[in-house]
């Protein structure tokens, strides 16, 4: 399997892009939008209410602890890169396509 554009390696796991959009209808994780992941929460970007729900809703999909994710880049824009701990490429890719067809 291919490991899509938006997961890069990373000494410690791996890097995953995403696009973030807050305020959305509902929480969900859409599909690729080039080397990004399309991603919707709820949350307002007002106190890092949407960078949390983003770490929550990741958990979720991927089936593991809040503990595992870091945000590590773009606190403040929609463009973000978390480091994701303990899981391989593959499983991320397809827990993330399941979950986004939920």
């Amino acid at each position: 399997m291919n490991r899509p554009a938006f997961l890069q390696p990373h000494a410690d796991g791996f890097y995953l892009a995403v696009k973030l959009q807050p305020r959305a209808s509902r929480n969900e994780i859409g599909g690729a939008a080039g080397n990004e992941l399309k991603v919707r929460v709820t949350a307002p970007p007002v106190d890092s209410a949407a960078n949390e729900a983003l770490l929550q809703l990741l958990a979720e999909a991927l089936d593991c602890a809040r503990s595992a994710l870091q945000l590590v880049r773009g606190r403040t824009s929609r463009h973000k890169v978390i480091l994701v701990q303990g899981l391989s490429a593959e499983v991320m890719a397809v827990r993330l396509e399941a979950f986004s067809k939920k």
